[in-house]
């Protein structure tokens, strides 16, 4: 079986966070634990060396929640609770060397960085950043709002996507401290999102909420900057959706093709990923299996796994190796509010 967690909005009452396993011989999806005590735990995620799960909690005052998952059952057992400084957080990653936690408080434009300790409890904070701008769309852009934040794959750069300025901003981050080294602007109402690195380190993905779109990025790790080579749309030709939104995307480990969600569309479209220039060309879309499909994440054995936010369903896909297709098993599982999906395998 392959495990994963599932982050939810719901009260600290409720079960924020479940562990959910997959099938890998069918794509039979099965629901096993739920874990109560946080609040509208949005993004999670999992160190595999220390076996310690991250979750933010998207609450006025947030916080981060380490717990540790239990090597045989992986029931999650609370480490550590430690405060963002920050509102609305609504991202988290760790640095590459594992020394530290980045988050992203959406509401109010701060940027985090806290320490993580040897067992991978949550240690103090060792840098705020405020981030200050505004974007063309008034009811989503009247203010910044980082939406999530990584580390690149040489550790030398940490990557925001910023949807209410519409910038992507690169800071190095030198003993604990995030220092602005490079600032991207993308086209006006874009609202970058998320971002996803190609295994090759050559090009970076950005999903843009607002607009809809993909943008490729040329990556240069030397001197750390992002080139725009193309925007291309997450909808059909044919489809035109004022109330759609992008939400997720994801690379391959084959680097061959990438997915990305629609919130409206509610589908998953695939693209090819051309090896030589990094570009895209849209092949496919299908159904993400609910609505509202906020988040989604590949699971090893070949399955991608969506999580839709507003009918609570966790459907599950078979990626056909060669063509990068996806095929719906037909199973399902169903919690309130799923927001995102994080994999973890048992020791």
């Amino acid at each position: 079986m392959q495990y994963f967690y599932i982050g939810t909005y719901g009260s600290a009452d409720s079960k924020g966070i479940y562990l959910g396993a997959l099938n890998p011989e069918n794509g039979e999806l099965k629901l096993l634990d739920g874990t109560a005590g946080i609040e509208n735990a949005t993004y999670l995620d999992f160190d595999e060396l220390h076996r310690v799960l991250y979750a933010v909690s998207e609450a006025g005052a947030s916080e981060v929640v380490a717990y540790s998952a239990d090597p045989e059952t992986s029931k999650l057992t609370e480490i550590s609770r430690t405060s963002t400084d920050s509102s609305g957080t609504c991202h988290v990653s760790r640095s590459r060397d594992g020394k530290h936690l980045f988050t992203t408080g959406y509401s109010d434009a701060r940027i985090t960085v806290l320490s993580l300790e040897n067992e991978g409890a949550v240690g103090e904070i060792t840098s705020i950043i405020q981030h200050s701008g505004r974007g063309l769309i008034d009811d989503r852009q009247s203010e910044a709002h980082p939406h999530s934040i990584f580390q690149d794959p040489q550790h030398k750069y940490v990557i925001v996507s910023d949807l209410g300025m519409d910038e992507v901003i690169l800071y190095r981050l030198e003993d604990g401290k995030l220092v602005t080294h490079r600032e991207i602007t993308l086209p006006p109402g874009a609202g970058p999102r998320m971002i996803a690195f190609h295994p090759s380190g050559q090009w970076v993905y950005g999903v843009n909420e607002l607009n809809s779109t993909v943008t490729v990025y040329a990556y240069d790790a030397t001197f750390g900057d992002l080139k725009m080579l193309q925007h291309i749309s997450t909808l059909p030709e044919d489809v035109v959706m004022d109330n759609n939104t992008g939400s997720h995307l994801l690379v391959t480990p084959c680097g061959r093709f990438l997915y990305a969600s629609n919130r409206g569309h509610d589908s998953i479209v695939q693209y090819e990923i051309d090896t030589d220039t990094g570009m895209l060309r849209a092949v496919n879309w299908v159904s993400s299996g609910g609505k509202t499909p906020r988040h989604f994440n590949l699971l090893p054995g070949g399955y991608l796994v969506t999580s839709n936010q507003d009918n609570g369903l966790i459907a599950s896909y078979k990626i056909d190796k060669n063509t990068g297709h996806l095929d719906a098993t037909g199973h399902t599982i169903e919690v309130p509010h799923p927001v995102c999906i994080c994999p973890v395998e048992k020791a």
